[in-house]
């Protein structure tokens, strides 16, 4: 008889007994990200090296802290996984990033830059959080790094495009605001529970499988929809102070 598969993660938990991720293929890959960024990176400002190396750290805890074990056992601890990975630590390792040097000429217009940035991350997120593909990433571990490079790599792209522009802050992050909003939204007034692999796991610990996706959905609905909000509105802010800039020869931009 085959041996019940496991997920990356581990088995659901119950209270209390949450356990670390301690795979020593991503300690590893993790410490060397922080080192090849250092060499990389070695003449970037110490701004720049803080962002990128808050970002990693925040990045690494979602995934070997306890919140990955629990992750097995509640949709709402893999929306906070997620939320942490795609809300904190993108955005840190995003500013941390060099700068494009300027002798790279872009050849795609802006708009277009910022229609993938909004789409690719949409895209990710909802994909993954679909009955089918969000049970597959627990039952294979190539699915669940496959879900986590597409959703970090999708909200890198993000928010690189998101703080080079209030432009871009003001279009993606509006379209944002709006996907995330709809989907938290979708998953909170579902009439019934939609993953499967967590019709078992979620009694533990106090909640009924559609009580663990409503917290997952109002998670997903609150915290990122007002972040892009209050990020649409100060990039909005910040346009209308550059409009205002006096030109060199007098009058408004």
């Amino acid at each position: 008889m085959a041996e019940a598969y496991i997920p990356y993660c581990g088995s659901p938990p119950v209270p209390g007994a949450a356990a670390w991720n301690l795979d020593p293929w991503l300690l590893g890959g993790l410490a060397a990200a922080g080192l090849a960024y250092g060499w990389l990176a070695r003449a970037a400002p110490a701004r720049e090296r803080t962002f990128f190396y808050s970002g990693l750290a925040i990045a690494g805890l979602a995934l070997v802290s306890p919140l990955c074990n629990l992750s097995v056992a509640l949709f709402s601890a893999r929306v906070a996984q997620h939320i942490v990975l795609t809300l904190v630590a993108a955005p840190l390792v995003a500013l941390g990033l060099p700068a494009r040097s300027p002798a790279v000429v872009r050849t795609e217009p802006r708009a277009l830059r910022f229609v993938l940035a909004a789409a690719l991350f949409a895209l990710a997120l909802w994909t993954w959080h679909l009955p089918g593909p969000y049970d597959a990433t627990l039952r294979s571990d190539l699915v669940y790094w496959t879900m986590h490079a597409t959703t970090f790599g999708a909200a890198l792209f993000l928010w690189r495009t998101m703080t080079r522009s209030s432009g871009a802050a003001i279009f993606v992050g509006f379209a944002t605001a709006l996907q995330m909003s709809g989907l938290g939204a979708l998953l909170t007034i579902a009439p019934r529970a939609l993953f499967a692999v967590h019709f078992d796991t979620t009694l533990p610990w106090g909640l009924t499988p559609l009580e663990d996706q409503q917290l997952g959905g109002l998670l997903m609905w609150v915290p990122g929809g007002i972040l892009f909000t209050v990020l649409v509105v100060g990039g909005f802010g910040l346009w209308l102070t550059r409009l205002s800039d006096p030109l060199p020869g007098g009058g408004i931009r």
